[in-house]
């Protein structure tokens, strides 16, 4: 389905959309522009998933969805996916780069230095992925946003959880980066670093997860950060204020607090 006026449609593009907060985003999208047209690209490995979500979305919403199963680790098949996308709707407003994975790590674990990799990978260079064929694009229409899912495990390094501190750390730090690179061609550059989210990413936690918030209601609260082209916002608000107080927690203290700290689960990374 081609977009006939594109001034009065919203174009949307969102990894990792087949489960959890991709999925929940998609649907946000969806039910709040319908009367306004949106059309959706939705990218994940799993293309069963992708499938079942695209015939809900258009039946339900009536709106244009396109679905494009690939990896994030893979840039070749989102450079296609994104000239794809464009060639049908034209530039997208948002690109949303929401996919990553998680995993407890220990580095003394020779096994878990695939995961390590993976985790950094998809975390950290599949934003790069995700961003980089829509750039020209945006710049040369003048407007766009950039959105990035970090977390609030990138304020301090978690123990157990090495490779996913890390990679939401680092996934901080380059989206920082990159809100002031796009500056000058007026392109937004949101960070979006969630608490805990009730997803299949979190539900193999076996500890409590304080101010824990359903999918669907984190999803409206991104879209509201989102079109309010905020820079960084923490969500849930209560997590925003555990985050400014870890940040100054002296090294010798967090040592302390951390030591009986519990440890996400150690799962097989593809």
């Amino acid at each position: 389905m081609s977009v006939l006026n594109e001034s009065f449609c919203m174009k949307v593009f969102i990894t990792g959309a087949s489960s959890g907060i991709g999925e929940a985003l998609a649907h946000e999208y969806a039910k709040r522009y319908q009367n306004k047209h949106v059309t959706l690209g939705i990218a994940a490995r799993r293309s069963e998933h992708l499938q079942t979500l695209q015939n809900a979305l258009e039946s339900s919403y009536q709106i244009s969805c396109e679905i494009y199963p690939l990896d994030v680790r893979d840039h070749s098949a989102l450079a296609i996916a994104a000239q794809d996308f464009m060639q049908k709707h034209g530039t997208p407003d948002v690109v949303i780069a929401n996919a990553g994975v998680s995993s407890g790590t220990l580095t003394e674990k020779q096994q878990d230095i695939a995961a390590f990799q993976a985790v950094m990978d998809i975390n950290v260079l599949g934003l790069v992925h995700a961003f980089q064929p829509f750039i020209k694009a945006m710049r040369d229409a003048g407007k766009g946003q950039l959105v990035g899912i970090a977390s609030v495990a990138g304020v301090r390094g978690l123990p157990g959880a090495g490779a996913y501190s890390a990679s939401k750390a680092a996934a901080i730090a380059y989206l920082e980066s990159l809100r002031v690179e796009m500056s000058r061609y007026n392109i937004a550059v949101t960070t979006i670093a969630p608490g805990y989210i009730r997803t299949p990413m979190t539900d193999i936690n076996t500890y409590t997860m304080p101010f824990l918030m359903d999918a669907d209601v984190a999803a409206h609260k991104f879209v509201n950060a989102i079109e309010n082209k905020r820079r960084f916002v923490v969500i849930p608000w209560q997590m925003g204020w555990v985050a400014r107080l870890m940040r100054f927690i002296p090294p010798v203290l967090w040592d302390w607090a951390m030591k009986k700290a519990p440890h996400k689960p150690r799962i097989e990374v593809e």
